[in-house]
This record gives structure tokens, sequence and C-alpha cells, in this order.
């Protein structure tokens, strides 16, 4: 294969991944568009800028992630269908079809996992938490069904490629490499270290947007960091076993009881 073919492989590898992720930073900032209130604007900027310069940010994030991830992920044996040759030519149901069943379960499983987990460390929260972060904060049907997008496409295809597909692709290569580049692989430890470093930091970056909502305490971040990185435990053990694409699917699924939680909290208000 000439080096030509290879980066043009590359950068069709790329851009496939990159596009697959733009769907969901449109649908935020959609939602910060219709839902942000105009006191929440920050002096200077518009609903429109704000939706913009947010956008910008996301993208500008991802483009990195994908770049970081079309590299790394074949190196260290990390599958996505999307991003190998084959599965851009149009093979990727039939090869994710067989680890539906177990995303769809693992997620769900997570999504219930993650409420319980939130209401039993309520009390030590309560005080700074009047209402659960999980859910939308004005609880109304049109405000539910305004975030169900993000929750589906931003998070369960864009949060995937920033931190499954870029991050822990990233983490593992590097792992692998220090670690004197296995022939056969990076090792479980390896992936360990990369997967509980990217589902901490997965809850690390929900803190600015709840910052937006609350005032932080040890409490809350501690809370916000670990139900979210047992969130994200969950996604990159099956990025490692199944596929990226598993992932997504098993993200998408985490968020189907939260909003089944959100529509009947709005009808017993």
């Amino acid at each position: 294969m000439t080096e030509t073919t290879v980066n043009t492989s590359f950068v069709k590898r790329f851009s496939v991944m990159l596009l697959a992720g733009i769907p969901g930073i449109l649908a935020l900032m959609g939602y910060i568009y219709l839902t942000t209130p105009s006191i929440a604007v920050p002096a200077g900027l518009s609903p429109p800028l704000l939706a913009v310069f947010s956008g910008v940010n996301s993208l500008l994030l991802l483009v990195v992630a994908c770049l970081l991830g079309t590299y790394a992920a074949p190196q260290v044996g990390l599958q996505s269908y999307l991003n190998d040759r084959e599965g851009i030519g149009g093979r990727i149901w039939r090869r994710l079809r067989p680890e539906v069943g177990l995303a769809v379960s693992l997620g769900a499983f997570g999504g219930v996992l993650i409420l319980l987990l939130d209401v039993a460390l309520s009390p030590f929260v309560a005080q700074d938490l009047p209402q659960s972060a999980i859910g939308a904060t004005d609880l109304t049907v049109a405000n539910v069904l305004a975030y169900a997008p993000v929750r589906f496409l931003y998070g369960g295809i864009t949060e995937e490629l920033l931190l499954r597909f870029g991050l822990m692709s990233t983490l593992t290569f590097v792992g692998w490499y220090v670690t004197g580049r296995r022939s056969d692989g990076p090792g479980p430890w390896v992936m360990w270290v990369a997967i509980v470093v990217s589902a901490v930091l997965f809850g690390i970056g929900h803190l600015p947007a709840l910052a937006q909502s609350v005032e932080l305490t040890p409490a809350l971040t501690v809370r916000t960091i670990l139900l979210n990185a047992i969130a994200g435990v969950l996604l990159g053990w099956l990025y490692w076993q199944r596929s990226l694409e598993a992932a997504m699917v098993a993200h998408a699924a985490f968020h189907v009881p939260l909003v089944v939680l959100s529509l009947v909290q709005v009808a017993l208000l």
C-alpha cells in the first residue's frame, strides 16, 4: 500500500467519524438556543451566539478526538465498524447486530443502577441539589422532549467519540507504548487504566454544566463524578470487548430510563 493510499484512507476514516458526531453537536446547539433563559446568557452574547460558540467548542474537541482515535484505535485493536474500511463500505449493521442485545441490556442496566445510586446518595447532597441533576431542572414535557435529542445524539454518539474513541484509545495507545508494545496488544492492566481514567474524566466533564445551575460542593462534586464514572466504566468495557458502536448503543439505551423517569415526574407534578 502506497503512502498516498494510506493517507487517503486515514482522511476518509477520520471524516466518517467526524461526520458521525456532528448531529449531536447540532442537537446541543439547538437545545441551548431554545432553552437558555436570557438572564443566563453571558454579557455581550445573544442566545444564537451562545449556541454557536458552544457548538464550535464541541466541534474543535471532536476534531481532535477523531484525529487521535483514527490513528490510535487500530494500533491497539480497539474496534470501530465506522472507522475501518469494511465498515465504511456499508457492512456496519451486519457486524453490529450480534452486539445490540448486550449493548441495550447493559445500557438500560446502567441507567437503572445510576438512578438507584442517585436516590441512595441524595441525603448527602439534598441541601446542595434540591432536585436530581440527572433529569431536567425545569421539568415540563416540552423540556424533557427537547433534551432527548441531546441525550441520544450528543450523549450516545458524540460523547462516545470524544471519551472512548478519542481519549480512551489514546490512553490505551500510550500505555501500550510505555509498557513495551506487546505484539498481542495492550494487556488487561493497560486497558483497565485507560477505561477508569477516561471514565473519571467523563465524570469531571459533567461538572461545568452542573456548576451553571448550582454551587458545587465537595459532596456534590464527588457524587457527580462517581455516578458518571460508573457509566463510563461500563461503556469503556463494552468498547474494549465489543466495539465503539456497541458503546454508542449502550449509551443511548442508558438514557432511556432517565427520559422515562423525567416524564413520570412531569405526570406526577
